[in-house]
């Protein structure tokens, strides 16, 4: 990793920071395999890949048990910090539920209302590591939705994770099943013997589960395809290189494809935090993942001529996660439209959202920030618009809505409407 001059940035080079590749081409038609199975085979497809990708004989499926008897397992203090961050997210959320309403105009008495979905499935990953935060993330939104019944899916092991089961608890959900990867994925869309097919998939996962979800779309919804982590940091003089290089190597060790980057308009502070990124890596327990993030050509401390053009890159980035540390945060916040979630000031680290604030952490990537937002409640719900029009206020339409029917050639939309005043003929 070295410190780029925005501005001499080429083509493709500018290409790899901003279309940023969630891998799921190289295993789509892997993926599309594995899904047909599931949908085929059921529950034996899935006991067959859990031998297969995860080294692990699974005799039930379903351990819905075993998440209750984790919460009380865990230790006092593992405990009270997956309850402590469940509350904040929980809270932050209740946040977000919106509010039926009906209103009169002209007349015409027109609302919204808003209802959950019945059924969701949620993927927690896990893997290389084990993520509690996750299953709070997936869980909680659609609890304080008021979803009818949520199930979570897990990667088996001989031993299940004990803090991300004892989060699944915590957080609500209906049932737990020891299935992984893809075929969890598919499984949650289409249903097995044990597994009940949902109406909706959310939660983060690897290339794998990516594809599927990609795979399974339109036969059942998603949340978004979502790839490695991502962070950009947008700093200037003001900010300690220290503190920034901490928070690009806390992204980092997720993925050796996650994409972690600087970018400021001073060329001490660029050079510094190179410095740190470098010193810091070794002391890493994960260090070896790091040093692959930050050979993502994605990553690496971008130097730019003034602060301006380093907010059109962050723009043009729409990172996932946007740290700003500058002399007035809230201006350059004021000036960038497309980020997952923003993390404003020197005291405002990635991983506070990641785990506790209450923000939702799992969140668009890939540049996807500049088209949508990341998980929340309005995943879980639907809404239906409602109108009632008395016959004055029909009346009142009666011109427009004719003349634009016949316009389109729809004769009968335009006699649906007349009709209702034939009685005005005598």
């Amino acid at each position: 990793m070295d410190v780029r001059v925005v501005a001499d940035l080429s083509p493709d080079e500018r290409a790899a920071c901003f279309q940023r590749d969630a891998g799921v081409a190289a295993v789509r038609d892997e993926v599309a395999d594995i899904v047909d199975r599931v949908r085929r085979e059921g529950d034996a497809a899935l006991r067959a890949y859990a031998g297969e990708f995860d080294d692990v004989e699974v005799g039930h499926l379903e351990v819905t048990d075993e998440a209750e008897r984790a919460y009380d397992a865990v230790d006092d203090d593992l405990r009270e910090a997956i309850e402590a961050a469940a509350r904040n997210v929980r809270a932050f959320h209740e946040r977000q539920l919106p509010t039926d309403w009906r209103d009169t105009f002209d007349g015409r008495e027109l609302g919204r209302r808003f209802r959950p979905l019945d059924r969701v499935g949620v993927y927690a990953p896990g893997g290389t590591a084990a993520y509690p935060s996750s299953a709070l993330m997936g869980v909680i939104p659609a609890t304080v939705a008021g979803v009818d019944h949520v199930a979570v899916t897990t990667p088996p092991a001989d031993e299940l994770d004990e803090a991300t089961l004892a989060a699944i608890h915590v957080a609500g959900a209906d049932a737990v099943y020891q299935v992984g990867g893809a075929q969890a994925v598919a499984a949650l869309a289409y249903g097995t013997e044990t597994v009940p097919a949902v109406r909706k998939v959310v939660g983060p996962g690897n290339a794998y589960v990516t594809a599927a979800k990609a795979e399974v779309r339109g036969d059942v919804e998603v949340d978004f395809l979502a790839g490695p982590s991502e962070l950009l940091v947008v700093c200037d003089a003001t900010a300690d290189p220290d503190l920034v290089a901490a928070d690009m190597l806390a992204q980092a060790e997720h993925d050796t494809r996650a994409s972690v980057a600087c970018v400021t308009d001073d060329e001490e502070i660029a050079e510094a935090v190179l410095q740190a990124c470098e010193r810091q890596v070794d002391e890493r327990a994960r260090s070896e993942v790091i040093a692959g993030a930050l050979d993502e050509d994605a990553s690496g401390v971008f130097l730019a001529r003034s602060l301006s053009e380093a907010v059109l890159f962050a723009e043009a980035y729409a990172a996932e996660h946007l740290a700003i540390v500058t002399d007035d945060d809230e201006a350059v916040l004021d000036r960038i439209d497309s980020a997952g979630s923003v993390f404003l000031g020197p005291h405002s680290p990635v991983a506070a959202g990641d785990y506790a604030s209450g923000p939702n952490h799992v969140l668009p990537t890939g540049g996807g920030a500049a088209v949508a937002g990341g998980l929340s409640v309005d995943h879980f719900l639907r809404s239906t618009t409602v109108q009632k029009l008395d016959r004055e206020a029909l009346a009142d339409l009666r011109d427009t809505v004719t003349t634009l029917a016949r316009a389109e050639g729809l004769e009968a939309h335009a006699e649906s409407v007349e009709r209702r005043f034939d009685d005005d003929a005598g």
